[in-house]
């Protein structure tokens, strides 16, 4: 008996340490992104030549919409260029596409990915070599001057920088909910990251690179759905900084049903899962060598999807008000910084009825994500793409 209550107890440790120290990461980079001021860019003296990538996957309802909005860019017109890079289109849409004063690249795969999609790209474009490129999703729209604010980065001697993307609009409140995720990962892991000397982690479009930085990046990305963390890890291995375009929009459309929620989770749950793998050692490795960022970016993935860690924070509170009362003072105290650190990341102007909705969500969410974990190891064997434009 006595051998099964310490082993109880040292699980219950465990525990309990993992918990802690992934809130008081997420606390420390919250207050860190609060306390921050936002990187000023002075305007560029040189207009570089940007490539616009948008690579899409059977997106029909919503890419025409996008290379219309992507043309109107108040950037000089012989200074950038539109490509959409089309993988199962209808003719339909190629056709309208082609009328448009853009380029259209049709590619086809066995297994469709981003990265395999950008790698043709590069190779159909090679010939004509650009100062910047620039990543959106098919669903994107950039707001006015976004062109101009990642080529003022560049002017600073930035060779990647990551846009400010935020939701495009609410459909219904679990679209509101998704978009709160997508600020506090905004707030955590690039503003945050930045006010303490840390690149800004990439998000999977609204990034840009220097063009030749971005072909090496590139090269051999293989079959990942997360092409953009892959080059992230490229990125930081090599010392590089990333900056972030604090209120520099990229505006997106958020999930608004929970199947399709599940089905994009099931993908990012996957992807972590990869990486966990791929660069765990090295992540150790680097941090002996003094590379602090490849270290920070590899811990992230030991950490819990934040609407997980809500319910398992939650329900280590309700055991311990029940059963492991010696705890319980600490673990308040762990449920309210992890409230505080995820409420700091939601803009103030958010804060009405509508969130209130949306907090409402958070079972659905929830139930969604675990729904997600079942379909992990179909997320690592076959791509599982993310519809837009669904009402």
């Amino acid at each position: 008996m006595n051998v099964l209550y310490l082993l109880l107890n040292i699980v219950l440790y465990i525990i309990l340490v993992y918990l802690f120290i992934q809130v008081a990461y997420l606390l420390f980079y919250s207050i860190a992104g609060k306390l921050a001021s936002k990187e000023k860019f002075a305007e560029a003296k040189t207009l570089r030549k940007i490539r616009i990538f948008i690579p899409g996957y059977k997106e029909d309802a919503v890419i025409i919409s996008t290379a219309k909005d992507a043309i109107q860019q108040d950037y000089p017109k012989d200074k950038y260029e539109v490509v959409i890079i089309a993988d199962s289109f209808s003719e339909a849409t190629l056709t309208t596409l082609k009328s448009l004063p853009i380029k259209v690249i049709e590619v086809s795969f066995e297994k469709s990915t981003k990265g395999k999609a950008l790698e043709k790209a590069v190779e159909a474009t090679a010939h004509a070599p650009v100062d910047i490129v620039l990543i959106l999703d098919a669903d994107n729209h950039m707001s006015p001057g976004f062109l101009h604010a990642v080529n003022n980065a560049f002017e600073k001697g930035y060779q990647v920088v990551q846009g400010h993307r935020t939701a495009k609009d609410f459909k219904t409140p679990f679209a509101l909910l998704d978009a709160c995720t997508e600020e506090i990962n905004n707030h955590i892991f690039r503003r945050g990251h930045v006010a303490v000397g840390l690149p800004s982690a990439l998000i999977g479009s609204g990034m840009a690179f220097q063009w030749d930085f971005f072909v090496s990046l590139l090269h051999n990305i293989g079959d990942t759905s997360g092409e953009d963390k892959e080059m992230e890890y490229r990125i930081i291995r090599q010392g590089k900084d990333i900056a972030f375009l604090d209120g520099r929009y990229v505006y997106d459309e958020k999930v608004a049903k929970t199947d399709v929620f599940s089905k994009q989770r099931s993908r990012w749950i996957a992807m972590q899962i990869e990486f966990f793998e791929k660069y765990f050692v090295e992540g150790w490795v680097q941090l002996f060598r003094g590379n602090v960022a490849f270290f920070d970016k590899v811990f992230q993935t030991y950490l819990l999807p934040r609407v997980m860690l809500v319910a398992v924070v939650c329900l280590w509170l309700v055991l311990t008000i029940f059963f492991f009362k010696e705890f319980l003072y600490i673990t308040i105290g762990m449920f309210f910084a992890l409230v505080l650190a995820l409420l700091m990341g939601i803009p103030i102007k958010w804060y009405n009825k509508k969130l209130l909705m949306a907090f409402l969500q958070i079972p659905s969410a929830l139930f969604s994500m675990l729904k997600a974990m079942l379909h992990i190891g179909k997320a690592r064997k076959q791509f599982i793409h993310t519809p837009h434009g669904e009402s």
